[in-house]
């Protein structure tokens, strides 16, 4: 029985070195991650982060606009920004709305427009996309946002499998004592 938890206590001092050691790596991407994350749970709730959208005239798809026309009368809403159609990141329609988000891949513009009359809604600026960049690293590279993920997922898988190894390990040396 004694050699039990000479063995215990020996794995609990490794996992701690290990758990310290990689807690200590990873901490500041974790308080970024963690930070960003809560900040981005409330991206729908709070507008400096994402305009609200908007409730257009009609949810009947068929009597939309065509593509064209909404990216036409989104470049014309954003001119004085200087953005083009080659700036543009993506068109989000939105069917229970019966709107179309046209999204700018330059400064994070959104344009909200009518599907059905291209009544220009909101013009506003996307502050959650560069916080969502920040959380998950691609702000720096997609290189970079692929091994920082990796090296955070798998560091919280170790920390955790390691701290619950330092929670239960001591419980368990009490009890082959007693």
């Amino acid at each position: 029985m004694a050699k039990a938890p000479v063995k215990l206590v020996k794995s609990i001092r490794s996992y701690r070195q290990i758990h310290k050691t990689l807690g200590l790596f990873i901490v500041a991407f974790l308080i970024i991650s963690s930070i960003t994350g809560l900040i981005l749970g409330w991206k729908k709730n709070i507008d400096i982060l994402q305009p609200p959208t908007q409730t257009g005239e009609t949810l009947d798809i068929s009597g939309w606009q065509p593509v064209h026309r909404l990216a036409e009368v989104s470049i014309q809403a954003v001119d004085s920004l200087g953005l083009s159609a080659s700036n543009f990141d993506r068109i989000e329609y939105r069917p229970t709305k019966g709107i179309a988000k046209v999204i700018f891949d330059t400064g994070s513009w959104e344009v909200q427009v009518d599907a059905k009359t291209l009544e220009v809604f909101s013009v506003a600026k996307r502050n959650s996309d560069w916080i969502e960049r920040i959380h998950d690293g691609s702000i720096i590279s997609e290189l970079f946002k692929v091994i920082s993920m990796n090296i955070l997922g798998l560091g919280l898988l170790i920390l955790s499998v390691s701290g619950i190894w330092l929670w239960y390990g001591p419980r368990k040396i009490r009890q082959l004592k007693s």
